[in-house]
C-alpha cells in the first residue's frame, strides 16, 4: 500500500509541468511585492509546479531563459513588459520551451494581440488552460523580434523613454510628446522581396503584429502566423494631423489613412542615410544604415 501510495506521488510530480516565473522587478513602474504569494492563490497546483526567479541586470532575463531550456523547463512566464517578452523569448525561439506571459510593462503589445488580460491575477489564472500555439519571429541584423521594429520617430521615442527615469504609459506620452515636434522625416530605400521602393518617411515599422501596444493597431491586416511581416511605411505629414493619425492607430483604420503604405514581405533590405536608434519589441538598439530584415515563420511556441 505504502508503495503503490509512493508510486501514485511520483506519477502525479512527474505529469505536472515545471513551470518558471521570470519576474522584472521595475518594468512598467509596477511594483511586484507579494507576487509569488498571489501566483500560489492563483496557479493550478495540479497542472504546474512553479517556481520564481528576479531579473537583475541587462539581457539577465535571456541568460535565465537559456539555463531553463538547458534544464528542461516547460513553461517560461516572462513577467515584465515587452523588453523582457523579447529576452525570454530569444531564448526559447527554436526550442520546445513555451512562452508565458504575464504582461507588466508600459505596451503590452504582444500580450494585447493575444488576448492576454492586463489584469495580474487574471493573467496567471489564464495559464492553467495551457493552450500553446506556435508563431513566427522576425530577425533584424540578428537580432529576434517577436511583436515590432521600426526606425524613424517611434525609435526615437523608445530611446528617449528608455533614458528617462519616468516609466509606464505617462513616460512613453511625454517622450512622444517631446519629439514629435522636432522630429524630421528621413530619406530610405527599401527592398521587399525584390521590388525596390525609394521613400521620404515619418518613421518605418516592420510589424509581426499589428499593435505597438496600449491598443495602438499601426498594422490592422497583421499576423504572427502567416509567415509575412507587414512593412508599414509613416509618409511626412503636417503636425496638425497628428490627432487624426492617433485616431488611425486606436481605432484599427491606420491602413485607410493616406499617409500610411503597408507593403507585405518576407525578406527586407533598408538603407538609411545615418546610423541610428532601432526598436526591437521596443528596446532601443543603435544600428548602422544597413538594415536586413527576415520572417522566421513557426518559431515560438507561446500560450494564449
Amino acid at each position: 500500500m505504502l508503495y503503490f501510495a509512493g508510486t501514485f506521488v511520483a506519477n502525479y510530480m512527474e505529469k505536472r509541468k515545471r513551470i518558471l516565473f521570470v519576474i522584472n522587478p521595475i518594468s512598467g513602474g509596477k511594483k511586484k511585492k507579494g507576487f509569488e504569494k498571489r501566483v500560489s492563490e492563483d496557479l493550478d497546483a495540479t497542472t504546474y509546479t512553479a517556481e520564481f526567479v528576479h531579473t537583475r541586470y541587462a539581457n539577465h532575463a535571456y541568460e535565465l531563459g537559456v539555463q531553463a531550456v538547458a534544464a528542461a523547463i516547460d513553461v517560461v512566464v516572462a513577467v515584465g513588459g515587452d523588453g523582457t517578452i523579447n529576452e525570454i523569448a530569444s531564448a526559447l525561439n527554436g526550442t520546445d520551451t513555451v512562452l508565458g506571459i504575464v504582461p507588466e510593462g508600459s505596451g503590452n503589445g504582444l500580450a494585447l494581440y493575444l488576448g492576454i488580460p492586463l489584469n495580474e491575477r487574471a493573467a496567471v489564472r489564464r495559464l492553467n488552460r495551457f493552450e500553446p500555439i506556435t508563431i513566427d519571429s522576425g530577425t533584424i541584423n540578428g537580432h529576434l523580434f517577436f511583436n515590432m521594429a521600426g526606425i524613424g520617430f517611434d525609435a526615437s521615442v523608445s530611446d528617449r523613454f528608455a533614458n528617462d527615469n519616468i516609466r509606464g504609459a505617462i513616460g512613453y506620452l511625454k517622450a512622444v510628446l517631446s519629439e514629435i515636434s522636432t522630429y524630421k522625416p528621413k530619406q530610405y530605400t527599401l527592398d521587399i522581396d525584390g521590388k525596390t521602393f525609394k521613400r521620404e518617411a515619418f518613421m518605418i515599422s516592420v510589424a509581426n503584429s499589428p499593435q505597438y501596444g496600449n491598443n495602438a493597431y499601426v498594422a490592422p491586416q497583421a499576423s504572427i502566423t502567416d509567415g509575412i511581416l507587414d512593412v508599414c511605411i509613416i509618409h511626412k505629414f503636417p503636425l496638425y494631423i497628428f490627432p487624426m493619425m492617433l485616431f488611425h492607430l486606436f481605432n484599427k483604420t491606420a491602413d485607410q489613412s493616406e499617409y500610411v503604405e503597408i507593403i507585405p514581405g518576407k525578406q527586407i533590405h533598408i538603407e538609411r542615410q545615418t546610423a541610428d536608434a532601432v526598436h526591437v519589441d521596443g528596446e532601443p538598439k543603435e544600428m548602422g544604415t544597413v538594415l536586413d530584415i527576415a520572417v522566421n515563420p513557426s518559431t515560438l511556441k507561446i500560450l494564449c
